[in-house]
């Protein structure tokens, strides 16, 4: 798919988040070249007007002074340094991010100004970055995730079709944990009757304490409108046994806890039972903060 870059200065940087589990959000591109089937941003694409169907990710937004711009939000007095997620809505490591080295550049900035911040990538291109993480993650909190849903190579090509292959990212992982970065893995979005089997759980739970991962989560896919037609329309093609059952599971956008807890269960069992834990031989974390002594009255 032949896909255009538009370079588009950005007025902020920054972005208040809401109902996501973090309060600000920061991306420095946007649109996708991943087109991951069931992408929850398709959804907001479609409230906006914009594609969301086969179309979306061939068009990417290149914010080419979001780095400028995000050190001047980090240089006000009212800023409250507040962690920031990258990737909440693009991945950062884009393609041509080769090019412009815009996430680099932001990476540079939040490590100037101490300011912690997690990432979530399925992109390989983050070990460039080695040296910029280990500086930032000396002078703040860091965190980066690993989104690798499944290990299943016809699952990965029919749901992720842009992305790097599962076991790049686990090798990537690998060379972030051996810097003494704080990095795990998100198996997100598990898919129902697809990925949710036990054994391909324990195969990804199994490659991700291999590589070292510090932690491991899941969540069980949602299907707002605009994400639920282009993953349906896919589900159809590739797994037309599975559209009946999708369809009553779906038919709200998120599954009731009844449905997701077992899975969720299942994850942090096999977290427990091989040991996925914080076991970097080198931990890079930022010095405490200075102790205020008591002036003796």
């Amino acid at each position: 798919m032949a896909v255009e870059y538009r370079e588009e200065p950005c007025r902020s940087a920054l972005n208040k988040v809401q109902g996501m589990g973090f309060g600000w959000s920061l991306n420095p591109y946007m649109g996708c070249v991943h087109r991951c089937t069931y992408c929850y941003v398709r959804a907001y694409e479609r409230r906006a007007d914009r594609p969301s169907d086969d179309r979306y990710g061939a068009s990417i937004r290149v914010k080419t002074n979001v780095a400028d711009v995000l050190r001047r939000e980090l240089a006000r007095p009212s800023w409250p340094r507040e962690e920031i997620a990258i990737g909440a809505a693009t991945d950062p490591y884009q393609p041509v991010e080769g090019r412009y080295r815009l996430t680099r550049r932001c990476l540079e900035v939040l490590a100037a100004a101490r300011n912690p911040f997690s990432l979530i990538t399925r992109g390989t291109m983050i070990v460039r970055d080695v040296d910029v993480l280990r500086d930032a993650a000396s002078r703040a909190g860091v965190h980066v995730t690993f989104s690798v849903p499944t290990l299943d190579p016809e699952v990965w090509r029919h749901t992720e079709p842009g992305t790097a292959p599962p076991r790049q990212r686990f090798r990537a992982l690998r060379t972030l944990v051996d810097a003494g970065i704080d990095a795990g893995v998100g198996i997100a979005p598990v898919l129902p009757g697809i990925t949710d089997k036990p054994a391909l759980l324990e195969d990804i739970a199994r490659a991700a304490r291999d590589a070292g991962a510090t932690g491991l989560w899941c969540n069980v896919l949602f299907l707002r409108a605009g994400t639920r037609e282009h993953f349906m329309e896919s589900l159809a093609r590739h797994w037309p046994e599975q559209v009946a059952r999708y369809e009553a599971l779906y038919a709200r956008p998120y599954l009731s806890a009844r449905e997701t807890a077992p899975i969720k269960a299942e994850v942090a069992a096999l977290r427990r039972r091989l040991g996925i834990a914080d076991r970097r031989a080198e931990k890079l974390e930022p010095p405490p903060p200075p102790e205020q002594l008591q002036l003796a009255m």
